[in-house]
């Protein structure tokens, strides 16, 4: 019983000897990387045990060759360990980092639903209030001149008409967030979706003064969703003519490169700062303060076109992604170029 009792007492001292400067060392290393503490914890467990045999060694408690036999198994035991808890160490800080990332995109969705819901908010709080009051004007007869009547109601025509793209907007973005969107994919021609954008955009490009050209040759054909890519190249095309000012031209060209088909919309909107670039394509971003204004007049001409609750670019980003393509933005020039790949057909 009392060789037992030294042996305690021996391997105790051994590793305390060895624990307490460990435990100082954890301190000193609190800002550091989860993989570090382990590796210390580890090698602190092991020098502990390594410490109570030599301590008990010296004590003529184990002779030579049992000693021998004991610091091997040791250390091979503690590089083993060193070696998982390097591992270990790796996966816990990919686990914590990949954590913190989720919490982050939380967040960071959170604040965008909440910008979502002011920025619409606004903008259908105004046109209401407007189409109630000129709806109020109508039936009390404080206007009654064929010319006003008329006016009032192209007004609320127009109003009606940008109430319901917004509504459409948000729809279109609660199916592609909600992950409810289904495509039916097949070979399509960027060129006759172009030639449909254009033809429809043609109206309201004239009435803001904005020249468009199209390429006549090099576009692709890919794999795609033709709805949705249509939506894709109206969005962007009514983006460019929105921001271009009187005179300006808006460009549609296309092509082939190593990742696949791409189409590219180059507008003369002045630029973007490049702090605001990474940002074009969130939710509720307009960017109007880098844009040229519009004015009232021009969002009377374009209709549903008009300023928009800045959805269309995050609806693009959206529908492009469900189609494993890319789209990003970069300054030319006097303006911006927004570029869209997308797959080649199989």
């Amino acid at each position: 019983m009392k060789d037992l009792v030294l042996i305690f007492l021996v391997a105790l001292a051994g590793a305390l000897v060895v624990a307490v400067p460990g435990w100082l060392v954890l301190r000193m290393l609190r800002r550091r990387s989860i993989t570090v503490h382990i590796c210390v914890l580890l090698a602190v467990t092991v020098l502990a045990v390594l410490a109570g045999i030599l301590g008990v060694a010296g004590g003529m408690f184990i002779n030579e060759h049992d000693l021998h036999v004991l610091l091997i198994v040791v250390a091979i035991s503690g590089a083993v360990s060193i070696g998982v808890g390097v591992w270990l160490g790796r996966r816990l800080a990919a686990d914590a980092m990949w954590a913190a990332e989720a919490r982050a995109r939380e967040r960071q969705m959170e604040a965008n639903r909440r910008e979502l819901v002011a920025w619409v908010s606004h903008d259908l709080r105004t046109p209401l209030a407007g189409l109630r009051a000129m709806a109020e004007a109508l039936e009390d007869g404080v206007v009654g001149d064929p010319e006003t009547v008329a006016d009032y109601h192209r007004r609320i025509r127009v109003e009606t008409d940008r109430m319901a793209s917004l509504v459409e907007d948000l729809f279109e973005l609660s199916r592609i967030n909600a992950g409810a969107l289904r495509l039916s994919l097949a070979s399509v021609s960027l060129s006759d979706l172009v030639s449909d954008a254009v033809a429809s955009a043609a109206p309201v490009a004239a009435a803001r003064g904005v020249h468009l050209v199209a390429a006549e040759t090099g576009w692709p054909t890919v794999q795609g969703s033709e709805p949705e890519l249509s939506r894709v190249v109206a969005n962007l095309l009514r983006n460019a003519i929105r921001h271009t000012p009187a005179d300006g031209t808006v460009t549609l060209t296309g092509g082939r490169d190593g990742a696949g088909g791409w189409l590219a919309v180059t507008d003369e909107c002045g630029g973007i700062p490049e702090a605001d670039l990474p940002r074009v394509f969130d939710v509720a971003f307009r960017g109007a303060a880098a844009r040229t204004p519009v004015s009232s007049a021009d969002e009377d001409g374009a209709g549903a076109g008009g300023a928009g609750g800045g959805l269309g670019l995050a609806i693009v980003r959206g529908l492009v992604e469900a189609h494993r393509g890319e789209v990003g933005v970069s300054n030319v020039g006097g303006g911006c170029r927004f570029v869209v790949h997308l797959p080649l057909p199989a």
